[in-house]
């Protein structure tokens, strides 16, 4: 572990990480830069930003925070900026111990009730809750070893009944409505709150009907599921993986596969989109191992889409393009929404044309993006959160064309629907074109384009 130190003393405990990884320091410095603008914070380090970190100089904001991630990224294991020689960050005792997959669950329990309050009432006290990728494969493990031992559940968990688990099914659906039409970031406390101070002591009764329990469990972990992509919403990337981890454990406990497979996926959406596409395809694929007999075909083609978003990210065509056709055989023996699971009521056709939109986006392949994206676009009219993601990857693919103006065109009219709408990831696929954009900047269309978008999008790199 290292120790705070005094202004301009050597940092001994970064520089053997660093020759441990066996990275130059230019690549760390590419890496941190890389790390900070997924989660929207624009840096420009160099190899000499390295040197005078080395020489006992700590960078400002949450620029540690990138450093640690960045350095467990090349070493495959957590790291925290105190690892590295940085002062300790004001952070409760709640932040480390919800990265944890705990077996007993009354420990979640306790975990998940502080975890939203203080993130509710004293969010100050929190201090920086930073993202870090390795901290997932636990959970994934300890998730597969339960798989593994578990007893065979229905093909469909029952999610209907009566009482308390009435009044919280009611819930979920108002809030998924109102995430739905306003973003995560205008929902996010109202099911943090709910989860929290409502069903989390429910959950600590000890005189719960043990079917009724497992039900209540179930939506325990649904909302904290919720949550996490809430605040994924809401660019707290941290905060959505301690969520989701706490989902992954209440799903366990409640023994519905079909959602433990959704919430696997939303950990892998996650972990690609924060530049972990190996984690992604793992995750995914734990999600499939889950939910292949689990009764639900619509659940299986969003994993499978999952993992295509990876490979695709990877550069792996082949199992990009293997996992697009498998989704699209789970798409077609699913006999509809109604017949399904709740949990993936949500999926359709029109889900799988917009994720593949983005592989074949990210595959360089413009057409087949252009007339997938071109098609969510016009089947979501209105949900405008899908509708930004969808016109930005549909400029892209313009872009890709070389159809600059029709490219700028529907990214400012993507622009134009994120008022009102509180979504980084609306944002952050806007920022991914505008990043696009870099080789054009001399054309007046291009600068009128970036000053409309500077307000949402916050400065270029």
């Amino acid at each position: 572990m290292g120790s705070a130190r005094g202004a301009g003393e050597t940092n001994t405990a970064l520089a053997a990480v660093i020759l441990e990884t066996g990275r130059s320091h230019a690549a760390l410095a590419r890496k941190v830069n890389e790390l900070a603008a997924l989660q929207g914070v624009v840096t420009r380090y160099d190899k000499a930003s390295v040197t005078r970190w080395l020489q006992g100089m700590t960078p400002r904001d949450r620029a540690p925070e990138f450093i640690a991630a960045a350095l467990a990224d090349f070493l495959g294991r957590p790291l925290t900026p105190v690892d590295l020689g940085f002062s300790e960050q004001p952070q409760r005792p709640v932040v480390a111990r919800a990265l944890a997959y705990r077996e007993d669950v009354g420990e979640t329990l306790h975990t998940l009730a502080e975890l939203g309050s203080t993130d509710i009432s004293r969010r100050s006290l929190l201090g920086a809750v930073p993202y870090i990728a390795t901290a997932l494969m636990d959970p994934q493990r300890q998730w597969l070893l339960w798989l593994l031992e578990a007893e065979q559940t229905p093909r469909l968990e029952v999610v209907a009944g009566s009482g308390p688990v009435q009044q919280v099914q009611a819930m979920i659906e108002m809030f998924d409505e109102m995430d739905n039409r306003f973003g995560g970031a205008g929902v996010r406390a109202s099911i943090v709150h709910y989860l929290s101070t409502e069903l989390t002591p429910m959950l600590q009764q000890r005189n719960l009907p043990t079917h009724q329990r497992r039900l209540l469990y179930t939506s325990a972990a649904k909302l904290a599921a919720m949550a996490g992509w809430c605040s994924y919403d809401s660019a707290d990337y941290g905060l959505a993986e301690r969520y989701m981890i706490q989902a992954l454990r209440l799903c366990a406990e409640g023994g519905d596969r079909v959602l433990g497979g959704q919430i696997l996926a939303g950990m892998s959406h996650l972990a690609t989109s924060l530049g972990n596409p190996a984690e992604g395809v793992s995750l995914a694929r734990a999600g499939i191992a889950t939910a292949k007999s689990a009764g639900s075909p619509l659940g299986l083609m969003r994993l499978h889409a999952m993992a295509a978003r990876s490979y695709a990210i990877l550069g792996d065509s082949r199992q990009a393009t293997a996992s697009l056709l498998a989704a699209g055989k789970r798409l077609d023996v699913s006999q509809g929404p109604a017949e399904e699971s709740p949990w993936v009521r949500f999926l359709d056709h029109h889900y799988l044309e917009a994720e593949a939109a983005l592989v074949h986006r990210d595959l360089g392949e413009a057409a087949q993006a252009e007339r997938l994206a071109m098609a969510s676009v016009e089947a979501n009219s209105d949900r405008r959160r899908r509708q930004a993601i969808s016109r930005s990857v549909l400029a892209t693919a313009f872009l890709q064309q070389n159809r600059l103006d029709e490219a700028v065109g529907t990214a400012s009219n993507a622009v134009d629907l994120l008022a009102g709408v509180h979504s980084e990831r609306s944002v952050q696929a806007l920022r991914d074109f505008r990043a696009r954009l870099a080789p054009h900047r001399g054309e007046a269309i291009v600068r009128d384009f970036e000053r409309k978008a500077r307000p949402i999008l916050g400065t270029a790199a």
